[in-house]
């Protein structure tokens, strides 16, 4: 049996988190790594390939996917050229900067019947994954509250296009939106944007959010964003049609910043690895994979996310006019 040959396009600071899952799952390892800077790609030398252009990378072959986890600006460019290239992909949320972007690669993906896999790391939370099992045979949800509070600065390490705009497609709520908003999907549907308080800092990035949302029967969601928290605070609570309420602390038992991500990741290579198992990817159909992917797992929806996010800027602008 055969391991499904990974590239990874990008080296920031996200990275490390796949890295790191690449060498854990059974069935899937690292071979080949892409960045721009040299330097970066040193560690891996003489190990895998290593590349800095993505499009070397793609037409050196020897590949059976990729994951692209690079700034929210490259995405297009490089999913595309991936897809183009047959290679299924594995990107970091947000899909693309803008929803026609994200619906132009799920296109090309489709048309090209290769997976285009969204990573929203949050669905694979050992407490967001118990939270769900006891939402079956629950009574119906009435609402779901995600708040997603952190400190940037502590974050973003090197990669400081994440408090650009332009490269990172807003701020708090175009890249924390989207995993927030994946949980309110997860648990209770797709749902639409009513209405969002958007407050910006002197330099124009968003860094508090408020986004009421709504869906199907009723059900209401509310995502609460802070890109200036002191420390860290992730946590999802559902309130069901008798009363009850449901509570889910997705970094309780992971001490330290960032902690709950190695196992988060571990959970999207795995899922990942299912799905191109489901297609026949690489030599052989099993590849470890220990669960058949659900229909969420076959490449959970970022155009959605990014229409959410579009839609909280566009109320924000209109409130703004008024």
């Amino acid at each position: 049996m055969s391991a499904l040959r990974v590239g990874v396009i990008g080296l920031g600071v996200i990275s490390r988190f796949y890295l790191a899952a690449l060498e854990n799952v059974p069935g899937v390892e690292l071979a080949a790594v892409c960045d721009h800077q040299a330097e970066l790609l040193r560690e891996f030398e003489g190990r895998v390939g290593c590349f800095t252009d993505h499009r070397a990378m793609l037409a050196a072959g020897g590949l059976d996917a990729v994951v692209v986890t690079v700034p929210n600006d490259l995405h297009l460019a490089i999913c595309r050229d991936a897809l183009r290239a047959g290679l299924p992909v594995c990107v970091e949320k947000p899909l693309a900067l803008r929803a026609s972007e994200g619906a132009e690669l799920a296109a090309l993906a489709a048309e090209r019947r290769v997976p285009l896999f969204t990573a929203f790391h949050r669905r694979y939370n050992a407490a967001v994954r118990e939270l769900c099992r006891a939402l079956e045979g629950a009574a119906p949800v009435r609402s779901v509250t995600a708040r997603y509070f952190e400190l940037i600065e502590e974050h973003v390490g090197r990669d400081r296009w994440y408090l650009d705009p332009e490269r990172c497609g807003g701020g708090c709520v175009a890249d924390n939106g989207p995993n927030a908003y994946d949980l309110l999907r997860l648990l209770a549907g797709p749902m639409g944007l009513d209405a969002a308080e958007v407050v910006r800092d002197g330099h124009g990035v968003d860094r508090h959010a408020v986004l009421e949302l709504s869906g199907a029967g009723g059900v209401r969601g509310q995502i609460e964003l802070d890109w200036s928290y002191p420390g860290e605070l992730k946590d999802v609570a559902v309130e069901l049609a008798d009363g009850s309420v449901l509570r889910a602390d997705l970094l309780a038992g992971h001490d330290g910043f960032k902690q709950s991500l190695w196992h988060e990741y571990e959970g999207i290579v795995t899922a990942f690895a299912g799905l191109l198992a489901s297609h026949g990817a690489g030599d052989d159909a099993s590849h470890g994979a220990t669960d058949d992917p659900t229909d969420d797992e076959r490449g959970p929806d970022g155009v959605d996310a990014l229409r959410v996010v579009e839609a909280a800027y566009r109320a924000e602008r209109a409130e703004v006019r008024g």
